[in-house]
């Protein structure tokens, strides 16, 4: 027997430097499984942004958008200058402003791909009121879902950032925008290739226009909802302690007693309003909304006041010599031109720009 006890004492050596050694191997895996998933989510990433570019390109073909003017004061619908002057075009700016906050409020609460949906069918709601209504208030219910629709570009612009990692918010963004300016380039060139060299009358054009509309609508259905956005649906919870809040809500007897003034304070419009409150304490987003919701309002305004200009002074009833879909494109190019000088930090640049203008 003894021979036996030396030979398991000798054995035990071994057996310990297997424990020893077993640490390590334990420790091996963790490493290992962190590598695919950045793989995994570089090419989801990838998806993602190729497929909202492409819904950015497309649903900015509009070819009519830039001759809605010269359809209004066109023998097609025969409204007098006075009527689209100060009973129509006015709605597009004040409904515009009127519905800039809330829509960005719904936008982060209801993460995005709902308000893109909205906007799609104001898109459609604008073209149908173009084709089919002939009085005053069906043109101007027509620029009140217009101004909604350009509220809601806001949900497109901030989709991508709850997509991708910070570290790729500049070149996504880039990217984004990049295909817009593009979607609207090539339409307003193709708008005015119809009206000057083929001919086509200005309702063709906003049947044409409905159809890409309806085609962005079902590309609308198809994006990718986020699980989490800036404000009210963050990923990372809030914790006391080590405990999640909602586990203290359950083990906390007097928190269902305090449940109707609870409910109140964590109601939507609240948590909207202290957000917004939140917001306006800051005096460089104060001044950056501001600048934002005044500055969008005046150029629309000053852009749909202009065509009724062009039309004053360069009066005609040929539709070829229309060229509002050459100037949006030349503006377009310009604009496009003209940011790509700019610094990297450009929201940083304008609002240092913004800032100085003010001090003087």
């Amino acid at each position: 027997m003894d021979p036996d006890h030396e030979k398991n004492g000798k054995l035990e050596p071994p057996e310990e430097e297997g424990e020893e050694t077993a640490t390590p191997v334990e420790e091996a895996p963790s490493p290992s499984e962190v590598p695919p998933a950045p793989t995994e989510e570089l090419k989801g990433w990838k998806f993602l942004l190729f497929y909202l570019c492409f819904y950015g390109f497309m649903t900015q073909l509009r070819p009519g958008e830039s001759f809605i003017t010269p359809f209004l004061l066109s023998p097609e619908r025969n409204f007098t200058k006075e009527q689209v002057t100060n009973e129509i075009t006015p709605v597009l700016s004040y409904s515009y402003m009127a519905v800039l906050v809330p829509v960005f409020l719904l936008t982060d609460y209801l993460r995005y791909k709902p308000v893109l949906i909205l906007q799609s069918l104001s898109h459609i709601s604008v073209w149908i009121l173009l084709i089919f209504g002939t009085d005053v208030i069906a043109m101007q219910f027509m620029e009140f879902f217009y101004g909604i629709t350009m509220a809601a570009r806001v949900a497109y612009s901030s989709y991508i950032f709850s997509l991708v990692s910070p570290a790729r918010y500049q070149r996504a963004a880039g990217y984004s925008r990049s295909s817009v300016l593009m979607g609207v380039f090539l339409s307003s060139v193709l708008g005015q290739l119809c009206v000057t060299v083929a001919g086509v009358p200005f309702i063709m054009l906003n049947y044409i226009s409905l159809g890409f509309m309806i085609f962005g609508l079902i590309l609308t259905l198809f994006l990718k909802r986020p699980k989490k956005s800036l404000f009210f649906n963050k990923r990372v919870s809030k914790q006391e302690n080590g405990v999640h809040q909602s586990e203290i809500q359950k083990m906390n007897p007097e928190a269902k007693a305090d449940g109707l003034c609870g409910g109140w304070k964590n109601s939507v419009f609240v948590r909207m309003l202290l957000e917004l409150k939140g917001t306006v304490r800051h005096p460089r987003l104060r001044i950056w909304s501001l600048w934002w919701i005044f500055n969008s309002a005046g150029y629309y305004l000053m852009l749909y006041y202009v065509q009724i200009l062009w039309n004053e002074i360069y009066p005609t009833t040929n539709n070829r010599r229309v060229y509002n879909g050459g100037v949006d494109a030349a503006s377009t190019l310009l604009v496009s031109r003209l940011l790509a000088p700019c610094p990297k930090n450009f929201a940083h640049w304008c609002l240092e720009l913004t800032l100085s203008l003010l001090r003087y």
